[in-house]
């Protein structure tokens, strides 16, 4: 037991780590209110009904679009700098969104959730930076704790979507523009933080392997597949959710409570997965998460009442946080420093790319075919990630007994 203690004793101390989570908590906190009110926003404005979820699917499409950009301005600008022009974007775009919503405006509230997708496309490489600030024991741990600050989003997201609801007199607005505060709070969480200088590179030197050998790897692909098809799946139904609620005839409050027992199981998580990858493997952790995305699906086809879609959004969050900690912890090992940069960027465009599919897709068919064929939906990617953990679970073995 003291050995255990002992190995948590460098992240209790690594005060970076913890503002990172605390940036990471208010990150969530944007991406919380925004999926809480985006969809309902866009019902509202929307020409038509299957077009209610494009302002979510906005904010991802302009993620996808920015990581490449996000990943030039990381090169040149180091983390901080580049995660604090982040945080500038975050702000613009929050009074942007508010602007477009005061007028009625739905293709310029579209517009401001892609200009907000350069924050996004910085607040996800949160999670890989976390990675540096730790020694490399302890990698994972300090990816899941980073991670676990998400717990700030899953409080304050869904309660601060609900307080400001009606702070102005045209709905959601000022929801929006508590959303510019919540960027100015978290750059000045960001301005204490400290990151390890990069490694000065010697002119000439070696920039590492190209891309196309790296995604390659049995490993890297897998990393990638975790990722996207968990993050995926997760917004599929997170995304479609305060939708079906509406047509059920649920109010509001029961959407924010829904949606922030889905992040506390996200993220709460986080404050022991790091120690489960460790202990059982990273494989076995992400097959944990794969059988909790086949129950949250079970539970959702049961009904439409509060409980199911408490109990089945919570499930989904916590299937989350392993698939994702897990990719995150298995991408580590695909990667020299060197190659780092390209190698997340290419990652997380996967990442966005398959959330602004499943952001259109969730709309379209809670709108048009319904939940519970949503849910059923649902299952092909799951069935994917399952064959992937197989296919690199097989691959380790046959390279074990070859060894």
């Amino acid at each position: 037991m003291p050995l255990r203690v002992g190995a948590f004793i460098p992240l209790l101390m690594n005060r970076n780590l913890w503002l990172l989570a605390a940036a990471q908590g208010l990150f969530l906190t944007n991406n919380v209110v925004f999926i809480t009110i985006n969809g309902l926003v866009g019902l509202a404005l929307a020409p038509l009904g299957w077009m209610a979820t494009l302002p979510v699917m906005g904010y991802v499409v302009g993620g996808a679009l920015a990581t490449p950009l996000v990943a030039r301005a990381q090169r040149r600008l180091g983390r901080q700098a580049s995660f604090q022009l982040g945080l500038v974007v975050a702000l613009l775009s929050a009074l942007l969104c508010a602007w477009a919503v005061s007028l009625g405006a739905f293709w310029l509230l579209i517009a401001g959730t892609v200009i907000a997708g350069y924050y996004s496309a910085n607040g996800q490489l949160y999670r890989f930076a976390a990675a540096e600030l730790a020694a490399p024991a302890f990698r994972e741990k300090a990816v899941s704790l980073v991670l676990a600050g998400g717990l700030i989003g899953a409080v304050l997201g869904p309660n601060l979507a609900v307080r400001t609801r009606d702070l102005t007199e045209v709905p959601f607005a000022g929801a929006y523009l508590a959303l510019g505060v919540v960027a100015l709070l978290s750059m000045a969480v960001m301005a204490f933080l400290r990151f390890p200088p990069a490694p000065e590179r010697a002119a000439g030197a070696p920039e590492g392997r190209p891309l196309a050998e790296i995604v390659r790897q049995p490993v890297f692909i897998v990393a990638a597949v975790g990722a996207a098809l968990g993050y995926g799946v997760m917004n599929l139904l997170m995304a479609a959710t305060p939708l079906a609620m509406q047509v059920c005839g649920l109010p509001f409050e029961d959407v924010a409570l829904v949606l922030e027992w889905h992040v506390i199981g996200m993220f709460a998580p986080g404050f022991f997965t790091g120690h489960l990858i460790r202990r059982f493997g990273v494989l076995s952790i992400m097959g944990v998460g794969v059988a909790l995305n086949l129950a949250c699906i079970a539970i959702a086809l049961t009904g439409v009442d509060l409980h199911q879609f408490l109990v089945a959004l919570f499930l989904l969050g916590v299937g989350w946080n392993f698939l994702f900690t897990g990719s995150t912890a298995l991408a580590l090992q695909a990667w020299r420093p060197e190659e780092k940069d390209r190698a997340q960027a290419a990652i997380n465009f996967g990442v966005f790319a398959t959330m602004a599919l499943t952001s259109f897709a969730s709309g379209a068919l809670v709108t048009t075919q319904g939940w519970a064929w949503l849910n059923l939906g649902s299952l092909l990617p799951v069935a994917l990630l399952a064959v992937a953990l197989l296919w690199l679970a097989r691959q380790r073995r046959a390279a074990h007994n070859a060894a």
